[in-house]
């Protein structure tokens, strides 16, 4: 498949860009607003940018409406701070759901229930539990695109906070002790193997799909019986869904149904796995 970008709206290139940039780093980013209210949210166009200052890069996207810029560009530009926060698979669940569009005025520490821990340099606080934090000051902001409202935000990091266990010799940190939460499309992934090549071809093998192809299917840690995309959420909801309908919107997550005609279903997210039956409830 060739994609003329140029022929793509930029809810289409934007589909294209997640599904293929896999797996993305995850900046769990707080920050505070000038009043002082609290603000957490994921980004996943995230990475470092220098080295002599270390600096990390984030790309910031207006809210769905493709307009209203999103409380942590606001708060970044206004206050020139933020905080990058790893998120390890225990934290998933409250990382996914600071993705909610909670009011400006809504602390969202508070509202998902998670603890902060002050930084040393910046007024964004921490996220309590978070193996790796940034405290970041702005570089410069970049506006990206025809319409200019997606925003480059690169941050020069004044302090690193690294969990005592994770820092070794040499200043290394043990990336293979960090259970580290990654993007894909509308899914995460987890970091849980560590190889350095060459790989033997026994493993390479054992690896390739049935059909003799590179690759296989990735394991799935929440139980799918319909192969739909599960991802993580603190909230339960449900809404009744057609298993024919190829995707449905599902909260702010997608979930994907592959199975034609097994009537109606109902799915709930319940903080891990979902459920469905065929009797219009779960």
């Amino acid at each position: 498949m060739i994609i003329d970008a140029a022929e793509l709206d930029p809810t289409h290139a934007y589909k294209l860009l997640i599904g293929s940039i896999i797996p993305r780093a995850v900046a769990w980013v707080s920050t505070v607003s000038p009043e002082g209210v609290a603000n957490l949210a994921p980004v996943s166009f995230f990475t470092a940018v220098g080295r002599k200052p270390p600096m990390v890069s984030l790309t910031l996207q207006p809210h769905a409406d493709g307009q209203t810029l999103k409380d942590t560009y606001n708060n970044i530009r206004e206050t020139g701070e933020f905080v990058t926060n790893l998120a390890t698979l225990p934290q998933a669940d409250a990382m996914h759901s600071s993705a909610f569009e909670f009011d400006p005025g809504v602390d969202e520490f508070e509202a998902l229930g998670l603890e902060k821990e002050p930084s040393v340099v910046v007024r964004a606080p921490r996220v309590k539990g978070a193996p790796i934090s940034f405290e970041c000051v702005v570089d410069r902001i970049i506006p990206v695109g025809d319409d200019g409202v997606d925003h480059v935000a690169w941050g020069r990091v004044v302090r690193f906070h690294i969990r005592d266990d994770l820092y070794l010799e040499r200043g290394r940190v043990d990336t293979a002790a960090l259970p580290a939460v990654g993007r894909l499309a509308a899914e995460y992934t987890l970091v849980d193997n560590v190889f350095t090549t060459p790989l033997d071809e026994e493993l390479l093998a054992a690896r390739r799909g049935r059909d003799g192809a590179p690759g296989r299917e990735a394991d799935r840690l929440v139980p799918d019986r319909h192969q739909g995309l599960v991802p993580l959420g603190l909230d339960v909801r449900s809404r009744k869904v057609r298993a024919r309908t190829k995707a449905e919107r599902i909260g702010h997550s997608d979930v994907r149904f592959l199975r034609p005609g097994e009537g109606v279903l109902a799915a709930m997210f319940v903080h891990g796995p979902w459920m469905t039956s065929t009797s219009g409830t779960a």
